[in-house]
């Protein structure tokens, strides 16, 4: 299944789902609000967000209010930034990206509708919403399960790397879970995942990466978080400095230079989140509104980085990869 067939699934789930019969009054201006952890909204998975808004109609200063807030990776700031965007009575609230952020919302919505991108988190098992069929209440969206591709891409690294026994991750407040199911994928592999957490944005990677080498290890897993989706780069680079094989949760590390990465594409679970917007601004009940998962995952490889590490990637792996970076 390509990238066109996960979008042609989400909308058809859309589409499914009953609308109220009267649209937004004509000429009446809407106004949506956003909340991000961390991801500047000059992003590209931020940009297609407000692009897809405007492709279904909505043009900022014409039709459109849109309220953005960004915590700079201090999630202590979420609940007086959600209360601050409540307070502006917007009529959708867009959360992207991390719990902190569905939380913050929640607590401060009320009945406010919100459409969620959820890439860290499972909203059925923290509660906010019921399933994904029929998500009652007043939160729907796109639901990534990072958990379950931590795991899979713990297997990815085995494959890469056979001899592997050792290998250090990651993680941080936004990614727990991912990292405490990546330790168990690990171990059923026989390799021991060092744990290096990080604190405190703007995180210290220099420390972060001297933490990590200190056990010798063969290779280095990143889990899926905001601050490290932003900080990307960085990672990518130092990681090719300390000559380090690093598995990445998403495409867009790969293309900054990362080793190897699997999972969904964020922009397109951006772009469906703009989706749900329009659907609710025209009458439909987020409750009503099912929950889609991506069913199209990404293997992204990038060779320049494998020749610059003087490694050399499996075949097998190759054969299946998605995207090759040369």
């Amino acid at each position: 299944m390509n990238r066109r067939t996960f979008l042609h699934t989400l909308v058809g789930g859309l589409l499914a789902a009953p609308l109220a019969a009267e649209a937004q009054p004509a000429g009446r201006a809407v106004r949506v609000a956003a909340l991000s952890p961390g991801v500047l909204r000059s992003e590209i998975s931020w940009v297609l967000f407000e692009k897809r808004l405007r492709e279904l109609g909505y043009v900022a200063g014409q039709n459109l209010a849109f309220d953005y807030r960004n915590a700079e990776g201090r999630p202590e700031r979420l609940p007086a930034l959600a209360t601050e965007l409540v307070q502006r009575k917007p009529d959708v609230i867009f959360s992207g990206g991390s719990e902190p952020v569905i939380r913050a919302l929640q607590q401060a919505a009320g009945t406010i509708p919100i459409v969620m991108v959820a890439v860290d988190y499972d909203p059925i098992a923290r509660g906010y919403v019921a399933g994904l069929a029929r998500p009652g209440g007043n939160i729907t969206g796109v639901f990534l399960q990072q958990v379950e591709l931590s795991a899979k891409r713990i297997e990815i690294m085995k494959e890469t790397f056979p001899r592997v026994t050792r290998a250090a991750a990651f993680w941080d407040v936004f990614s727990a879970d991912q990292f405490k199911a990546a330790t168990t994928a690990a171990r059923s592999v026989g390799i021991q995942l060092d744990s290096v957490e990080l604190k405190n944005a703007p995180y210290d990677y220099e420390a972060a990466f001297a933490t990590a080498l200190q056990s010798r290890p063969g290779g280095l897993f990143v889990c899926v978080s905001p601050e490290f989706f932003r900080d990307r780069n960085r990672i990518a680079k130092l990681a090719v400095k300390h000559r380090l094989p690093t598995i990445f949760g998403l495409s867009a590390w790969v293309e900054a230079g990362g080793l190897i990465g699997y999972g969904a594409n964020l922009s397109d679970m951006f772009r469906m989140a703009a989706v749900y917007v329009d659907k609710i601004l025209k009458g439909a009940k987020p409750g009503d509104l099912p929950v889609e998962q991506p069913t199209k995952f990404e293997l992204v490889i990038n060779l320049r980085t494998a020749k610059a590490l003087g490694l050399t990637i499996p075949r097998s792996l190759l054969q299946r990869a998605d995207e090759i970076i040369q």
